[in-house]
Order: structure tokens, then sequence, then C-alpha cells
């Protein structure tokens, strides 16, 4: 047995871990998910540069309906949780046999929903554009990019269903290597459909979509016929949903629905905001939330070990040890992130000379990065302590948090900045930067403050 894996054992028989025990399983956890977000990252950054290349109305029709495919994409995440949090609460209670059942009823239920969000994508692909405020000459590739994008949902939904269980079950190395075999199988497809087959932006979509559609089929396989928790050969039982599984299911996801839904209806309207300032404006604003992923998807691999962590020690019934690995895992994501801000700040302009060969661009792009760079601490505890209430299944007040700050700070600081003010793109991530801030202390005060504390203790 590895040592995480006996530290996570010692959990579950509720016997006692040392601070530095709690400090090495968060480390176990997060290090390889930080790894995974960082390569995908990297290769997300070659994905841009291949589009970048093309021009910046290639990198416009991309960057128009990126906030589109969030919303479909996260709505696929949010479902996941609600069933992937009971698993872990399952595993953490030692009832292994009640986790796999949850797994088979989450399959048919996951499934579902994500054929109908096909048909919905599939449906308003040609119009979309239009809504958003895109110029005409970037209509039709942002079209058929997001029409091919929804056409994969199924597999999206595959793919975020079985990370997040072989992640609740403490495997965290499976679904991170997946991610990055996902993102090099990205860069290979665009390299033929791009390059090799002039294909332009509808080779980028295909590519990403074949790329994505292939892990997630063998990490289903994995899940189901390999992982020692989960595999589903070690016992019986139905497909069909039933009641009390559905219930909580629904307890937990559709307040992260809601959230993601408004949240990118925010970002929607943030782009109906940018759209207007010109082809330089909206290429910049996709260039510049790719290379500041780099420094928050790392804080996103801290949130999914938090989650698991949580999660777990709830399901054993120690809310102290929860409440420590709280602590823990959201120092640890703020130390990532303001690293990754630090980065971000000096070496700007030498990732956007990589990305894209327009200078007008790069110069805007770096600009606007170095501004965000002061946000990241901040923007890091609202994605950990997010994490933790997650793990606690605690979603309802922490998804009003994000959308009271999204809509009420970001979107009317976005409006004054750029349409009264005119500070043009930069405008709106002097906004963007703001918001964070807020968000991040309101979530801080949460952590810390006695609701945080009479929730945890109640579970």
């Amino acid at each position: 047995m590895s040592n995480k894996d006996s530290l996570l054992q010692k959990i579950r028989e509720g016997a006692e871990l040392t601070r530095g025990e709690q400090i090495r399983l968060v480390g176990y956890l997060s290090v390889p998910a930080m790894l995974s977000q960082i390569s995908t990252i990297v290769m997300e950054y070659i994905d841009a540069a291949m589009v970048g290349s093309l021009g910046a109305h290639a990198s416009a029709s991309i960057g128009l309906v990126s906030t589109s495919t969030w919303l479909f994409g996260g709505l696929c995440h949010s479902v996941a949780v609600g069933f992937y949090v009971q698993v872990a609460h399952q595993i953490g209670a030692n009832r292994f046999g009640e986790a796999r059942h949850i797994l088979r009823q989450s399959l048919l239920c996951a499934l579902t929903f994500a054929l109908l969000l096909a048909g919905i994508g599939i449906g308003i692909a040609p119009f979309l554009p239009g809504w958003l405020g895109g110029e005409p000459d970037i209509q039709a590739d942002a079209s058929l990019y997001f029409g091919i994008f929804a056409a994969m949902m199924p597999f999206i939904m595959l793919m975020a269903l079985s990370a997040g269980m072989l992640r609740s079950s403490g495997n965290i190395k499976v679904p991170s290597i997946l991610n990055v075999v996902a993102c090099a199988l990205d860069v290979v497809f665009n390299y033929i459909f791009i390059f090799r087959l002039d294909m332009g932006v509808k080779g980028a979509a295909i590519g990403t979509a074949l790329a994505y559609s292939v892990c997630a089929v063998y990490l289903l396989y994995y899940l189901v016929c390999k992982s020692k928790a989960l595999k589903l050969a070690q016992d019986s039982s139905t497909y069909k949903p039933q009641l009390r599984i559905v219930r909580k299911w629904w307890h937990i996801s559709w307040p992260m629905s809601l959230e993601h839904f408004v949240m990118c209806g925010a970002q929607i309207a943030s782009t109906v905001i940018i759209a207007p300032l010109g082809t330089i404006a909206i290429a910049a604003n996709a260039f510049g939330i790719i290379v500041e992923s780099l420094c928050y998807m790392p804080g996103h691999g801290v949130a999914d070990a938090a989650t698991t962590l949580v999660g777990q020690s709830l399901g054993a019934e120690r809310p102290k040890l929860a409440r420590s690995f709280a602590y823990i895992t959201v120092g640890t994501g703020i130390a990532v992130m303001t690293f990754m801000g630090i980065l971000m700040f000096v070496f700007a302009p030498q990732v956007m000379s990589f990305m894209t060969p327009d200078e007008t661009v790069q110069a805007l792009t770096s600009q606007v990065l170095r501004i965000e760079a002061f946000a990241e601490p901040m923007y890091a505890a609202s994605l950990v302590c997010y994490g933790v209430f997650v793990g606690a299944g605690d979603t309802l007040i922490p998804c009003g948090m994000n959308l009271g700050s999204i809509w009420v700070v970001r979107i009317s600081l976005a409006l004054l900045f750029t349409k009264v003010l005119c500070w043009g793109l930069v405008g709106y991530w002097v906004a963007m930067a703001l918001e964070l801030l807020f968000r991040g202390t309101i979530f801080l005060y949460r952590l810390h403050g006695h609701s945080w504390q009479k929730k945890i203790d109640k579970i």
C-alpha cells in the first residue's frame, strides 16, 4: 500500500493524523493534480499558438464563443459533482458497495443530461455569434467551432464524471495523466487538421473533440473495470435512478448548476461588453484568459484535493480533521497561485510573443495580464474555499456568493470602466481584478466565520 493510500485509510479508520501527515497527504493529492493542470495549460498555449498563427480573426472567432463553451462544459461538471461528492462521503465511511451503487446511478443520469445539452448546443450554434455581437467576418467560424464542441458533450460529461469519481476515491494519478494525454492528443490532432489538412478553425474544433473523446472512453473504462474501490464487477445493483440518491444529487448540484449558468451568463455579458471594442480586443481577451489559466489551474488542482479530503473526513464523521484539511489546502492554494502570479507579471511579454505574431495583440494582452497578477492570491482563496465547501456538500451559500460577486461587482465595474470612463479592454480587466479581490475576501470570511464552523460541526 502506498503512503497516500495508508494515510487515506487512517481517515476512514478514525486513526490520528499528525499535522505533518496531513500536509503530506495534501501534497500527495495536490501535486499530481497541479502538475496535470500546468501540463494542460502548456498544451493549451501550444494549441492557442496554432490557431493564433492563422491570424487575429481566427483567434477572435474562437474567443467569441469561449464563454459559451465554458457554460456547457461547466454544467457537465456541476452535474458530475453531485454524484462524486456522495461517493467521497461513502468511501470515507468505508461503505464501498454503496459508493459503487451511486456510481451506477450516475451513469444513466449524467449521459441523459449530456445528450440534452448537446442537442441544445447544436441547435443554437448558427445563431450564437450574432447574439454575442460578433463581427460578421468571424461569425461563420465561431458557429462551426461551437457546434462541433456541443456535439462532444457526452464525452465531456464522461470525462468529468469518471475523473471526479476516481479523485473521490483518492486516485489523483490516473485522471491527471489522462488530462495530460488529452492535451497532447489535442496538439497532435490540431496539427493534422489545422495545418496538414488546412481546415483552420474547423480543424481546431475537430482536433479537440477527438482528443477528449478518446481519453473520456479510456477513463470510463478504467473507472468501471480497473479501479480498486469502484470497479463494478465487485458486486451488482441497479442502474435505474433511485429517489434518495437523485434527491441528494439535486441538493448538491442544483445550486452549482444555477451558479455556473448565471456566472457564465455574466461572462457572456462580458463578451458582449468586449465585442464592440473590436477584433484586437476580442483576440487579446481570449489570449489573456488562456495565459492567466496557467496561474489559476493549479488552484483548481488544490481545490480538487480539498474536496476529496474534506469529503472523506466528513464521511468518516471527523469534522475537526475536515476543518484542518480546509485550512491547509487553502494556504497551499494561495502560496502556489501567488508564485504563479509573480511569474505571469514578469514573463507576460515573452509568453505573448510565443502565442501570436500580432504585436498589437501582444502588447494589449501583456498589459492586462500584469493587472490581473495582483488578484491571483485572493482568486486562489475563493477557488480552494469553494472546493472545501463542495466536499462538505455545502453549495447553496457559496454559489450565491459567487453570483453576487460577479454580477454586482464585476459587471457593474466593467460597464463603468469600459462604457463611462472608456478605458477599453484594460478597464474590463481592472474590473475583473477588483472583483476577484472582493470574492477571495468574502470566501475567507466564510471559511473562518461562525456559520462555516457550525455547518461543519453539524455535519
